[in-house]
């Protein structure tokens, strides 16, 4: 077993890059601001980041637009791109400690997870999408006598990638592995909460042969930076993941510029039916307290809400209150640990905030405070239990918004429709799961769920090789699988007259 203070000497050893990664090289913010990146554990100061601004993200996007023109990318070869991007999935995996201790340290997450499974997966995506680049084949109309129209797919040009904090690198390798290997040029704009991981990547792409100004990560605040990409008139498209709130903001800024592609995956209320047919209700309970406390309830696709049959809800609740009260929260590099910290204060602050809400609402059966033993330098860091609302109305506030932290809010159900209507009333369409031993119920109930992935006795299903996105409000287009080329190329038909 690894000593926690060790891990922690290790994180701090490290000298993480802080400038801004534009046309292959490091370079500072033009006016020199920068602001503090913090440790959620400790909060202590981990480092000052360049904090870039419009004059920054022009300097990125000429970068890009350069180097999309000139070819060294764009018109490289399937084999050749192909290349670049497993020696670069191959960079990922030798640097995996060093990415994994600042994916931690940066961010809260767990080690235990951050070092078997982020960083390992980013380097798996990258690998997927080079793997498969070479393997997507246009198209010839059958357009009839002597004519020839021939469908291709091209790079669009510069791409703007704005991504969150809850999965620093992961969800950068989930815009950028297509959009890289469709041939295009982009600029990353990470979250202000968690940029260091995202300008380690910069620097490992350019050893691993990606040519200058193909990849440049523009550090800084979405007030500024991410509203300069967004409404910047020479880039192409925009990739977000993020908040609901933000990603109307970026439609304003396409229309309000050059109507560029928006491409969104935002925020999730995300619905976990239990019927009263499973026979493994032990197994159901266990997921559907992972399925909200993995990663602290960060998740967009969390399933914050668990509808129960009224038969089995007692037994259902619980037992998942038995497991929140048992879940051991700790030090982001405690390698016991099951739950770290909330990634800062703010959003300590902002879930607290519905934790109190709730308890005007409905019974508080376990959490909803700070955990009473926890080290003294971890006096300061954003730590809450894990929280349960039991006998939640469906039109509650802990029901209804996305709170993004450990906070599950149970709901019972009578019949098979009232789980479905509970289900759909809400204004995000990302995830839902259900749980039954019937295969037409199964079947039945997912197809009726609004929602982008539906997970059948599990939760949160997800895979490289299918697509990842939402309906309604948690957003359009798709993550993962040959789909996401989609957002990263456009359709050229090309007719020859005879």
């Amino acid at each position: 077993m690894t000593d926690t203070r060790t891990l922690r000497e290790r994180a701090a050893a490290l000298q993480p890059r802080t400038e801004l990664y534009i046309d292959g090289a490091f370079v500072p913010a033009a006016d020199g601001r920068t602001f503090e990146t913090r440790d959620p554990g400790t909060g202590r100061v981990i480092a000052e980041i360049a904090r870039g601004g419009q004059a920054d993200i022009d300097r990125a996007v000429v970068a890009a637009r350069r180097a999309f023109d000139s070819g060294a990318w764009s018109d490289a070869t399937p084999r050749e791109r192909r290349a670049v991007l497993l020696a670069l999935a191959d960079l990922i995996e030798a640097n995996g400690e060093e990415l994994a201790l600042l994916e931690s340290l940066d961010g809260g997450k767990l080690y235990s997870q951050t070092s078997t499974e982020d960083i390992p997966g980013t380097a798996a995506i990258f690998r997927w999408y080079a793997e498969a680049l070479d393997k997507v084949y246009g198209e010839v109309a059958p357009t009839g006598g002597d004519d020839l129209a021939i469908v291709t797919r091209e790079p669009l040009g510069v791409v703007g990638a704005v991504i969150p904090w809850n999965y620093p690198l992961e969800m950068a390798s989930w815009k950028l592995a297509p959009a890289l290997a469709a041939g295009n040029s982009v600029v990353l704009k990470p979250a202000e909460e968690t940029p260091l991981t995202a300008l380690r990547l910069a620097e490992l792409a350019t050893e691993a042969g990606l040519p200058q100004g193909v990849l440049n990560v523009v550090t800084g605040y979405g007030v500024e930076a991410g509203q300069a990409l967004g409404r910047h008139p020479d880039v192409d498209s925009i990739a977000f993941t993020g908040s609901t709130g933000v990603g109307r903001m970026f439609l304003e800024y396409a229309g309000q510029s050059n109507m560029k592609q928006v491409w969104l995956e935002c925020g999730g209320k995300s619905a976990n039916l239990i019927f009263d047919d499973v026979a493994d209700l032990d197994t159901a309970i266990d997921f559907a307290a992972q399925g909200i406390f993995s990663l602290s309830g960060q998740v967009c696709s969390a399933n914050s809400r668990l509808l129960v049959q009224r038969s089995v809800y007692d037994r259902v609740v619980e037992g998942v209150v038995a497991r929140a009260k048992a879940l051991r929260v700790g030090d982001q590099f405690d390698e016991q640990a099951e739950m770290g910290p909330l990634v800062s204060a703010t959003q300590l602050g902002r879930v607290s905030k519905y934790v109190e809400t709730g308890r005007t609402e409905a019974t508080l059966a376990a959490g909803g405070t700070r955990p009473d033993a926890l080290a003294t330098e971890l006096a300061e860091g954003s730590f809450l239990q894990p929280t349960v609302f039991t006998g939640v109305d469906p039109e509650a506030t802990i029901a209804v918004e996305e709170i993004f932290g450990p906070v599950l809010a149970i709901i019972p159900f009578d019949t098979e429709e009232e789980a479905i209507a509970l289900a759909n009333a809400s204004e995000y369409g990302l995830a839902a799961s259900v749980w039954t031993d019937s295969l037409r119920r199964a079947r039945r109930v997912s197809r009726r769920l609004q929602a982008g992935t539906v997970s059948v006795n599990t939760v949160d299903a997800l895979d490289v090789t299918v697509p990842f996105g939402g309906v309604r409000q948690s957003g359009f287009g798709r993550d993962l699988s040959l789909h996401a080329l989609d957002k990263f190329t456009s359709l050229k038909t090309t007719w020859f007259a005879s």
